[in-house]
């Protein structure tokens, strides 16, 4: 999986449609193997957005759990610690 994309299900408050879009732009930028198309392609790239972002929309909007939700800054928090422990970096600071 593309490392850019993030989970976004489940989070308080709820996904934006700009974090959807940006989950969605960098599926078809990872499955096209381009950021930027040709001119030639450029339309056939919105259209594949616009439709992978939809999907996602949808899919958040009809999954349920009984997990409570998580808090982006804790979960930052989180991934910046697996990462200095994963590169051998000083621990960020807490606090």
């Amino acid at each position: 999986m593309c490392r850019n994309i993030r989970v976004l299900h489940n989070f308080e408050p709820p996904a934006t449609d700009d974090e959807i879009e940006a989950a969605a732009t960098q599926y078809v930028r990872k499955v096209s193997g381009t950021t930027r198309p040709s001119a030639a392609n450029e339309e056939a790239f919105g259209e594949a957005i616009r439709a992978v972002t939809v999907a996602t929309r949808n899919l958040l909007d009809s999954l349920v759990t009984k997990a409570p939700p998580r808090d982006r800054e804790v979960e930052a928090a989180k991934a910046k610690a697996r990462a200095a422990e994963r590169y051998g970096l000083p621990a960020p600071a807490s606090g």
